[in-house]
């Protein structure tokens, strides 16, 4: 055994440390009691007895009227209403991350909401929050969820809110909200782990990778410290799991080079340093050896001396460096250590890029070790492994958070197609590409896409992706932005989507409006087909909207072009104008004054004569000469007369005499 590290973030997280100095302040004041273990730690546990805090185990067993703690795991509402029945002095010491869960499930509660616990069975801290809902199920991972979901079909279809014991990994959050979330499309997920165990979490992953042996300090009993253990082990194959110094097995150690230690939120800092003291004893012994056997060897080269007081770096460490050489098969790059380190040029080129355009000497980067050679003094370092593991992080946080992210698709294959993400290959089904039914993947090759990660398993490298939901997130988006902002008159650019008989439907961002056939022209329209196609743009603007119906009517044809106003301006009472006859009918002749503006021609007002039918006189598309005998400008009616040209002035001077009487 060479070398000791210790975790950053070993030992007591601030809702731990938080209980225990509550609890010194309240027994300098005299003894209490604590309603179960303040914290899952024996040492600390005892120490706080000795000071005179007694531990029990229901409120039936509190002296009326006496001081006591809740723990920092919290307490259910029926355990707080118990021990206010006992005129109980509460000191409240329930970590703030746990009470807002607490928080969450009892709102959830109260709306009507399904709650979903992930978390372990019989845990002091998961019996508290179940005791501040209503309807709910406690699973301890993504297997039993799966059971209790496949058992249940009536909760398929209700309000479900997930939430998840503080200490739990990171992995097991994200199957359980992977999980529901495909299933369940009303779930609301709270990520409600400590980020402190995050950070425990994640610091333990990495040192055990690169160490010889671990110790884990912590109670049996304390969940966070179980899952420490748990993690260690999935990457170091010698692990122990000790309460304290007394239990630490120095045998199973001699044989490690470098030993890492981290600690649970419930192990006191007292105890990392006992436990980190006794394993310094051993490498004190050691290191006389060796520095008796390499003073002589070392005194006579300084140089030497200070290269071997270098830290030595390992296959996996994080590297920062900056480029001092380049040539045509790598980059050397200059670390601060003893090691030269270079990269092979292939990870700068491979997609076709100059290699001159890219890096230059003189730049700092960023790169992982991915092997060591300490008879060379080399490391192979690797800047696409340092870029890909931050783009799986990214593309993990995107996962958890509902977070979206841009990418390239690169791939059509069976069943929908690949996009590239920050390097990652993210699958979107066919069904999630948002495109139609049956339509070719193909169309979108090389297309820039935004997507939401749906899934996210990074040990099975399988990642799935939805562009139809980022859709229906910006139409949504975009439909809430219109309907706040819309009035009679705006104008919209848009997108035919259909066309029916008596209209076409625009997409006017978000929000399909109906622009009825009669208001497509000035002129007259059969089929709205004469004027508009699916896929065409166009300019519309608002005639009318109801919010409530989320009905819009939309106009297409040009305000300023009413052909009655162009008429009015040009025509009025006595003019005489050419006139095209349209329509026969029983009574009279339509004729079109000005395209988009007809006038009747009376059968009385046809000739001088008496006529039975019009078709007598008149075919459609005669062009005649109408004198304008009346305008109503409320109802935009026109009365056309060809009598009236064909008869004497005074003749008709008394004609209108007469009728007028």
């Amino acid at each position: 055994m060479r070398e000791i590290v210790v975790a950053k973030s070993a030992g007591f997280c601030f809702g731990v440390s938080r209980s225990v100095k509550m609890a010194e302040e309240l027994l300098k004041d005299g003894p209490a009691y604590s309603l179960g273990q303040l914290i899952h730690n024996d040492d600390v546990v005892s120490k706080l007895g000795a000071m005179g805090l007694t531990v029990i185990d229901s409120p039936g067993q509190l002296p009326r009227g006496a001081k006591v703690m809740i723990r920092s795991h919290g307490v259910s509402k029926a355990v707080c209403d118990a021990l206010a029945e006992r005129d109980a002095e509460i000191i409240d010491a329930t970590c703030p991350k746990v009470k807002k869960i607490h928080e969450i499930v009892s709102k959830a509660s109260e709306k009507g909401s399904f709650v979903v616990i992930i978390g372990m069975h019989n845990h002091p801290e998961v019996e508290a929050v179940c005791g501040w809902c209503g309807d709910h199920v406690l699973c301890e991972n993504v297997e039993e969820l799966g059971i209790w979901w496949e058992n249940n079909p009536l909760i398929h279809d209700n309000a479900i809110t997930m939430v998840i014991q503080t200490t739990q990994t990171r992995n097991n959050f994200t199957e359980c909200a992977n999980f529901l979330k495909k299933r369940c499309t009303n779930a609301e997920i709270f990520d409600t782990i400590c980020g402190a165990t995050s950070t425990r979490q994640e610091e333990a992953s990495k040192l055990s990778a690169k160490c010889d042996a671990m110790v884990v300090i912590g109670g049996k009993h304390s969940a966070n410290s179980v899952h420490l253990a748990e993690i260690c082990r999935e990457a170091c194959a010698n692990v122990q799991f000790i309460n304290n110094a007394d239990e630490l097995d120095m045998d199973t150690l001699k044989a490690a080079h470098t030993v890492g230690v981290t600690a649970g939120a419930s192990a006191p800092s007292w105890i990392i340093k006992e436990v980190s003291n006794k394993m310094s004893e051993e490498i004190r012994n050691e290191e006389i050896k060796i520095d008796e056997t390499a003073v002589e060897e070392k005194e006579l080269s300084f140089d030497e001396m200070l290269e071997e007081s270098i830290k030595p770096i390992y296959n996996g460490d994080k590297v920062t460096g900056y480029v001092v050489a380049i040539t045509g098969t790598e980059i050397s790059v200059d670390i601060g250590t003893k090691y030269s380190g270079f990269i092979p040029t292939a990870e700068f080129t491979d997609d076709g890029a100059k290699l001159e355009d890219v890096i230059k000497v003189g730049d700092t980067i960023e790169a992982v070790v991915v092997r060591v050679n300490d008879v060379e003094g080399t490391a192979m370092l690797s800047k696409k492994r340092l870029d890909a593991a931050k783009s799986w992080s990214e593309v993990e946080e995107a996962a958890n958070n509902g977070g979206i992210l841009e990418g390239v698709v690169v791939e059509e294959n069976k069943g929908g197609i690949v996009v590239s993400v920050k390097g990652v290959r993210v699958f979107v089904p066919a069904s999630q590409s948002g495109l139609p039914k049956d339509a070719e993947m193909s169309q979108l090759l090389k297309q820039k896409v935004r997507v939401k990660i749906v899934e996210f398993n990074h040990s099975r490298k399988r990642v799935l992706g939805s562009i139809r939901a980022v859709v229906q997130k910006e139409r949504r988006e975009r439909a809430e932005a219109i309907w706040s902002e819309i009035e009679e008159g705006k104008k919209y650019h848009g997108v035919v989507k259909s066309m029916t008989s008596y209209g076409a439907f625009v997409d006017i961002g978000g929000i399909d409006g109906m622009v009825h056939v009669s208001e497509l022209s000035w002129s007259r329209v059969k089929n709205p087909a004469e004027v508009l196609a699916v896929g065409d743009e166009v300019d519309v603007y608002v005639i009318s909207f109801d919010k409530e119906k989320r009905k819009i009517s939309l106009g297409y044809k040009d305000p300023d072009g009413n052909p009655w106003a162009k008429f009015m301006s040009a025509y009025e009472v006595g003019s005489v104008a050419s006139v095209t006859v349209v329509k026969l009918m029983p009574f009279g002749a339509f004729a079109e004054v000005l395209p988009g503006v007809d006038g009747l021609i009376h059968i009385s007002q046809i000739a001088n004569r008496r006529i039975g039918k019009p078709e007598e006189v008149l075919s459609v598309g005669d062009v005649v000469e109408a004198k304008i005998t009346a305008i109503d400008e409320e109802k935009q009616k026109i009365s056309l007369s060809i009598r009236a040209l064909s008869e004497p002035a005074p003749a008709a001077a008394a004609e209108e005499e007469v009728s007028e009487e």
